[in-house]
């Protein structure tokens, strides 16, 4: 039985030691031993660090691993006690028996070989956003976290704010009547696109193991224009500013809204070319209706881009830098990313409103949700079965944007994971591994 079973059975027996029981330390303040989840890091530098050292409360971070040394040392220096590794296959094999739960905190084009090796392992999986770099990759996933029966959560901290749930309980007691138009927008990217693949072939810095960073990506010279950070502005790594901000931003309508498949898309953009996504985009996505929630149209826009002042904004009030509205049939509903401070405008409607009793489960954060869900709980709302979807529809703007030049709009069909249109655009559903990194 491995740690995973044996935590969420609460079983008390193995030769060789003993489980203090909950009575002896209760009133203590401490964690019993059979409580607290040992888990293990992967990407342990930038966004990494923050995950990790989030979900160290109650647990034991018994593993660390990351491509770079440099990147990772700050993480390195506050977990001394944990093991290090650079290729997360190797901390996977050499810690399977100690670790119950695993944190994913890469690139985007990594995300789903780590997720995918971690699931099959038994092991409770934490995945920051995007889930994935391809539709069929966020599929997959869900897939897979019902068939091993572990307990996910993609990294969005805004799914567990008190502003979505004010959100929803709003829109769901028809405080602004049925939602028939959505706009949401972003200043990302804030890193460069709409550049050429880098001609240059600078050493590799001794702290950075190149090969292990490229992971499944097709090889390619190793150049600063990629890491640390702007590789999310090339195809081949990245998910452009979609994929970066639509996780915390589209959340909201997404959950909000009951959405699931559009039923089709299509794009617009900057000029952009086959290495890097566009300065600025507009997606357009159709939804069909949903129960009682009728048809709903949601329009993106990033680059800066915005949608047109709503005639119910006061003058001199800002939309400001990222945010969403909701237009429904008797009202307007705005707010900032990740769900920060909702309102009714004009602010005069606002406070007419009589707001519902709080129906939504309160989020102590998603990684103490997730955590706590991995002993059994409560329920980790931003799992692989909700976040999955969510990835799908954001990716699906970016393989609409990659086809613009065709002048169509791109009809999907969720179930059957297919664009019935265009057969074409179905190639971008799915990527090619690198030879030697079959997942």
């Amino acid at each position: 039985m491995d740690r995973r079973k044996f935590i969420a059975t609460g079983a008390l027996a193995s030769a060789g030691f003993m489980i203090v029981p909950r009575h002896v330390i209760a009133g203590s303040g401490m964690t019993p031993p059979s409580d607290r989840l040992n888990i293990a890091g992967i990407g342990a530098g930038g966004q990494g660090s923050s995950d990790i050292r989030n979900v160290s409360e109650g647990t034991n971070i018994v593993a660390l691993c990351d491509v770079d040394d440099v990147r990772a040392a700050g993480t390195y220096k506050a977990f001394p006690k944990a093991k290090q590794y650079r290729d997360y296959r190797e901390l996977l094999d050499k810690e399977h028996k100690n670790i119950d739960a695993v944190t994913v905190s890469t690139p985007d084009h990594m995300h789903y070989p780590i997720a995918l090796e971690a699931i099959k392992r038994g092991k409770h999986t934490y995945v920051q956003k995007p889930l994935s770099h391809t539709v069929e990759e966020a599929r997959n996933l869900a897939k897979a976290t019902k068939k091993y029966k572990v307990v996910t959560q993609m990294g969005n901290q805004g799914h567990g704010s008190e502003g979505a749930r004010l959100i929803n309980e709003w829109i769901w007691d028809g405080a602004i009547g049925d939602v028939y138009e959505v706009h949401a927008w972003t200043n990302r990217p804030i890193w460069p696109q709409n550049i050429p693949r880098p001609t240059e072939t600078p050493a590799v810095p001794p702290s950075l193991d190149w090969n292990l960073w490229l992971g499944i990506a097709q090889e390619r010279p190793y150049h600063p224009a990629y890491v640390p950070f702007a590789w999310r502005g090339f195809w081949d790594y990245g998910t452009g500013a979609l994929g970066d901000m639509g996780a915390h931003i589209l959340d909201h309508p997404f959950w909000a809204l009951n959405l699931e498949f559009p039923s089709d898309v299509q794009a617009s953009s900057t000029h952009f070319n086959e290495e890097t996504y566009p300065i600025a985009s507009v997606i357009t996505y159709n939804f069909p209706k949903r129960g009682k929630m009728p048809a709903v149209k949601l329009k993106w826009y990033d680059g800066g881009i915005k949608p047109d002042r709503p005639k119910d904004l006061e003058p001199g009030r800002q939309l400001g830098s990222n945010g969403v509205l909701y237009y429904g049939t008797k009202g307007t509903l705005l707010h900032s990313v990740y769900g920060e401070n909702p309102r009714i405008i004009p602010e005069t409607k606002m406070q007419d409103y009589k707001r519902p009793e709080k129906t939504i489960l309160r989020s102590p954060g998603i990684h103490k949700e997730w955590t706590e869900a991995c002993k059994g709980n409560g329920k980790a709302l931003g799992n692989f079965d909700y976040s999955s979807k969510l990835t799908e529809m954001m990716l699906l703007g970016n393989i609409a944007t990659k086809l613009q030049y065709k002048n169509t709009v791109l009809k999907w069909d969720g179930p059957k994971l297919r664009f019935t249109n265009m057969d074409e655009a179905n190639q971008y559903l799915s990527v090619k591994y690198r030879p030697g990194w079959g997942v």
